[in-house]
């Protein structure tokens, strides 16, 4: 699930969906698991960085992604098979956008609230508050709709890490360094459009990373420099309840539709 590009691109699509055109969260700070005894940190600081993210791979954890336009948070629960991600745009004022999608095993379902500007519109109007249950068999080919559940990672700082050029140890649990973004692109924070538009900048890119007594991945946060129309901004990624997310619930009875033909349709390459 790529969350920029998922959260740019379903409002362009949505305004130019035949029918509807005529007008126009937050994870808690993460926390350690003192249950488990703490292994030992690898001394060298990129293969610490490295090792931190194993944890991740199990899916049993919360995260936080903040920066920029778009702020999301979720849960992923491998041993329910479930996961959510809940997605907010906008200055927090009632023009604002946001969505939540709930990953349950095979079943997918999306609410969309596109703000006071849309709340008449016809189409806009019917989904308000409501989750459209989505056919997989229609989303076979978007990408944004779908959870991979043997990648779990929502912003993959593993491939962030794997990009890093430069890294030193700044304290217990801390670091700095520069990484390559031509060599993330495949990451859902540093998407390729975003790498083209940073130009030469992209190939160092100053990142501070966190890591509980653990080593497990806490905090990773890359400085993304001016860019074409894009102000520069600080992208933060933080994990937390590392063994211990509780599994995600499908939504209530009452507020669930079947997705409509418009639905698909913002969704169509």
């Amino acid at each position: 699930m790529n969350i920029r590009r998922w959260s740019v691109g379903v409002l362009a699509a949505a305004l130019f969906v035949p029918g509807l055109a005529a007008c126009k969260t937050g994870a808690d700070s993460p926390t350690a698991d003192s249950k488990s005894a703490a292994p030992a940190v690898p001394a060298d600081p990129k293969e610490a960085l490295v090792a931190s993210t194993e944890e991740i791979k199990k899916g049993n954890f919360t995260f936080a992604i903040k920066g920029g336009e778009f702020n999301g948070d979720g849960t992923v629960h491998m041993p329910s098979k479930s996961a959510e991600m809940k997605l907010a745009g906008g200055d927090g004022s009632a023009e604002g956008f946001s969505m939540h999608l709930v990953f349950i095993d095979t079943d997918t379902w999306l609410k969309l609230d596109f703000g006071a500007a849309m709340a008449d519109v016809p189409g806009f109007k019917e989904m308000k508050d409501k989750y459209q249950h989505l056919d997989r068999t229609k989303i076979k080919g978007a990408k944004e709709l779908n959870f991979d559940f043997s990648d779990v990672d929502p912003a993959g700082s593993d491939k962030m890490i794997n990009a890093i050029t430069d890294v030193k140890k700044t304290g217990e649990g801390t670091y700095a360094g520069t990484i390559d973004a031509t060599k993330a692109t495949d990451s859902d924070v540093l998407d390729a459009d975003t790498v083209k538009a940073l130009g030469a900048k992209a190939s160092s890119l100053p990142f501070t990373a966190k890591l509980d007594p653990q080593g497990r991945l806490t905090e990773f946060a890359v400085d993304v420099p001016a860019a074409g129309s894009a102000q520069a901004q600080k992208v933060v990624v933080t994990y937390a309840a590392y063994g211990s997310a509780t599994a995600v619930q499908a939504p209530p009875a009452g507020r669930v539709v079947e997705a409509s033909d418009q639905v698909y349709e913002m969704f169509k390459s």
